[in-house]
């Protein structure tokens, strides 16, 4: 009620200031009327002045009284003329403000607005994000209902559940055996066991301990959130936390950042990481694909107008373009990959580029057995890039890792 009190004053004050307004071009009309009539009366005045100081004749006078007289009655005739049509111009001016202001600001509104619905300060909306977030579903929660919609994983070859079988085993008589806790995590997901492999994940990051890497909180993340069907549950959310504060620049750690944030309802800080990584990630780095299906939508609900750059094209090759080279012969594959990389060498040698063409080069080499090669480049990478952003040095990083030892 009090919403509907305060629209009907507002909508009386803005209609007092048209008819205002209305008034004022009312009133420069009939001034304009009322100057033709002084300036007639002067001109009678003036006749009785002429004929006084014998300037004019009596008979002169007389005609021109009457010219003037006749004039005057025609200016006094346009004035009420005038002040007649604005009074009802003015009337139909204010029905048409008062019909157009009403039905104009209602209508918007109702298309809009949420009439009904109380006020809702930011601190407020925060608040209240904020007791939604708490009362999200937990982990096992959000298993059980995802389960019904994941993808069934193939069938399984008998010999391989037999390995499983024994795996299991042997870890129940070693428990802290890191390698063990690895290969029964990475194929108990594969079988479809999200929780054993869950468990088995989390086994090793508390073996670890303080010497816990970002390498074996990425694994743990992947499995939490697929098996929730895409969800960033309350404890998949601490995963998240220490993942960041382990490695501020992990691609992975910023994606599931921005996810965590979409989904608890702060676009307004989900979008602004999304945007960075998409601006600094690798074209084929597997968040990319994701936040781009997704940024605008989360810009839209930041308040954001955001438009989508194009997929930045590399130039180097891909890998894909690797992939294809290890179905081929040792000299075959490494005539290919040995121009690709020539000639991307040589460009950023004399052009320079964005951090992904650093990586596939340092790929390349590495799948052409010239490590030390691709190390050197790695390290002149890291100097190019020392003072910009961060995570183009996780860019670097991550092409690192991927060489042998």
């Amino acid at each position: 009620m009090s919403f509907w009190i305060a629209a009907s004053v507002i909508l009386i004050l803005v209609t007092a200031s048209l008819l205002l307004a209305l008034r004022g071009a009312r009133g420069s009309v009939l001034t304009a009327a009322d100057s033709d009539l002084r300036v007639y009366r002067d001109q009678l005045e003036e006749v009785d002045r002429d004929l006084a100081r014998g300037v004019l004749t009596e008979a002169e006078a007389e005609a021109v009284r009457t010219e003037v007289s006749r004039r005057l009655l025609e200016a006094d005739k346009r004035a009420h003329s005038a002040a007649e049509a604005s009074t009802g111009q003015t009337g139909l001016a204010a029905g048409l403000v008062l019909l157009l202001v009403f039905a104009g600001g209602t209508g918007l509104y109702l298309v809009i607005g949420a009439p009904g619905y109380g006020d809702l300060p930011m601190q407020d909306r925060l608040a209240a994000l904020e007791r939604a977030s708490n009362l999200r579903p937990n982990q096992e929660a959000a298993e059980a209902e995802a389960a019904a919609f994941l993808p069934q994983p193939p069938e399984a070859d008998p010999s391989f559940l037999q390995l499983m079988d024994r795996l299991r085993g042997a870890l129940a008589e070693r428990p802290d055996d890191l390698q063990g806790l690895s290969l029964l995590a990475r194929n108990e997901a594969r079988l479809g066991n999200y929780a054993a492999a869950r468990a088995a994940q989390a086994r090793i990051i508390e073996v670890k301990g303080a010497e816990v890497e970002a390498d074996d909180l990425v694994p743990l993340l992947d499995i939490m959130v697929f098996a929730a069907g895409g969800y960033v549950s309350p404890e998949a959310e601490a995963v998240v936390e220490r993942l960041v504060e382990l490695a501020p620049n992990s691609g992975q750690g910023r994606y599931y950042q921005g996810l965590t944030y979409a989904q608890t309802g702060r676009a307004d800080l989900a979008f602004p990481i999304w945007r960075r990584l998409l601006e600094v990630s690798p074209p084929d780095a597997p968040w990319v694909a994701v936040i781009r299906d997704e940024i605008e939508a989360v810009a839209f609900a930041a308040g954001v107008n955001y438009q989508l750059p194009e997929a930045a094209q590399t130039r180097g090759p891909t890998q894909d373009d690797i992939a294809n080279a290890a179905g081929m012969d040792d000299e075959d594959r490494s005539a290919m990959i040995e121009g690709m990389v020539i000639g991307l060498a040589d460009r950023l040698g004399s052009e320079g580029g964005p951090p992904e063409e650093w990586a596939q080069l340092i790929r390349a080499l590495g799948v052409l057995g010239r490590v030390d090669e691709a190390r050197s480049i790695a390290a002149e990478a890291r100097s190019v890039f020392a003072e910009a952003d961060p995570l183009a040095l996780e860019v670097i990083d991550q092409a690192i890792s991927t060489l042998p030892e």
